[in-house]
């Protein structure tokens, strides 16, 4: 027979612990030493265990990116006449994203632990593929050989990359970054994140919980200790978008109302800069017209004859460097023509083959090149014209296909908020 005056006791204990607590009701960061439903003591024999929580750490190289309402869409002429991106208002939950796109030194890191960790043939599929810089009628030669490798272009960002092989590399990044984070909470050493991307990889990369312990929640890497980071992922393409529009800058403090918007990442109509020393400078990488890459010698236009330093160019009002130029990126969705209409208008995601069946386009006719396994890419390159640089404007390529013109960024959630 239940004990119901041990119980009694303990909810005692506990509804006067909560009382006599002048900080007002439990929260995630100080839950009390008593459960405030039973009363029972947390981490004792009998009680659960609830870990120190400070608040999700912090993640190398993510800014925080506010959510909230916004419309979606392209806001220039369907030049393309696609009709695949129509204005719709939505609203995001905040998260974090990279300041800048992963670059080459990024990329040979990855391709270092992964040497080391992994069998030769997955390390061997983990590199990039450097022939998308080689052209019939074109000396491109050189960046074949040197793009990826050559220390002057490190912080350049990485491209011949697929859409398969960017979220491999965010795998393998949330163990890398977890491993450390779960050593530095752990005086005992490092619990083996290298070990641990080996094992996903075997089973199944993007089959692992965010967070979860590979070791039978015996080790340090668990969700509940909240010592560890969500998953690195690509960003949604309405994350994506969000984060390019950065209309936080044009919101009036106290005024619920979005009264701007924005062609471009920055304000203004034109993509050069209108304000101070650099007036009339370029804000973006891209390609000016037939023929122009950079401008002429002496008065070079965006100084990039291919792609460009991740940190050039002013950063947009979220911190976010070329949301606009200099390579395309990877988002997650999966592309259809009509995602506007189907998406929720909350945090929405075009998931693989959900609604509008890939059975509906004639892709083995060669009257479509829309399938289950086409990406969508966003942000326009170095190789493109100012149209692309517009957040509103999407494409679309297979997931395993690479090109010169493509890179990507990593997102992660703002766990542990509604905000």
């Amino acid at each position: 027979m239940m004990n119901f005056s041990k119980y009694l006791r303990f909810a005692v204990v506990g509804a006067c612990a909560l009382a006599a607590c002048k900080g007002g009701p439990p929260t995630a960061q100080k839950p009390g030493k008593y459960s405030s439903t039973t009363g029972i003591e947390y981490n004792t024999e009998e009680g659960m265990k609830v870990a120190d929580y400070q608040g999700i750490p912090d993640g190398p190289g993510l800014v925080f990116i506010e959510g909230g309402r916004t419309v979606l869409g392209s806001a220039e002429e369907d030049v393309a006449m696609t009709h695949d991106n129509l204005e719709r208002t939505v609203t995001l939950a905040s998260f974090y994203m990279d300041e800048a796109e992963v670059a080459n030194i990024h990329w040979l890191e990855y391709l270092h632990f992964v040497r080391k960790d992994s069998a030769e043939e997955f390390y061997l599929s983990a590199l990039p593929d450097t022939t998308v810089w080689a052209r019939e009628l074109s000396f491109n030669d050189p960046y074949v050989d040197y793009y990826l490798r050559y220390p002057g272009f490190r912080y350049f960002p990485v491209v011949g990359v697929s859409w398969l092989q960017a979220n491999d590399y965010c795998t393998w990044r949330t163990a890398k970054v977890n491993e450390r984070l779960a050593g530095e909470g752990d005086s005992g050493g490092s619990s083996g994140g290298g070990g641990l991307f080996k094992r996903r990889k075997k089973d199944d990369a993007g089959a692992a919980a965010e967070g979860t312990s590979e070791d039978g929640g015996k080790g340090k890497i668990a969700i509940e200790n909240g010592n560890t980071l969500p998953n690195y992922r690509l960003p949604t393409e309405a994350e994506w978008e969000y984060a390019a529009q950065s209309l936080i800058g044009t919101q009036e403090t106290g005024n619920e109302n979005q009264e701007n918007k924005r062609i471009y990442p920055w304000d203004g109509r034109q993509v050069r800069n209108s304000y101070g020393k650099k007036m009339g400078q370029f804000l973006a990488n891209f390609k000016r017209g037939r023929g122009d890459y950079a401008g002429i010698a002496g008065s070079l236009n965006d100084g990039a004859m291919i792609t460009e330093y991740v940190y050039a160019y002013p950063p947009n009002d979220y911190g976010l460097y070329n949301m606009a130029g200099n390579v395309n990126e990877w988002v997650q969705d999966i592309y259809r023509p009509l995602s506007f209409e189907d998406v929720e208008d909350l945090n929405p995601f075009r998931r693989n083959g959900f609604l509008d069946p890939s059975e509906k386009y004639d892709k083995k006719g060669y009257q479509s090149l829309i399938d289950d396994h086409v990406r969508v890419y966003k942000g326009g390159s170095w190789r493109d014209v100012a149209y692309w640089l517009s957040p509103g404007t999407r494409r679309f390529m297979a997931e395993d296909s690479a090109t010169a013109t493509i890179g990507f960024r990593c997102a992660m959630i703002n766990a542990g908020s509604n905000k």
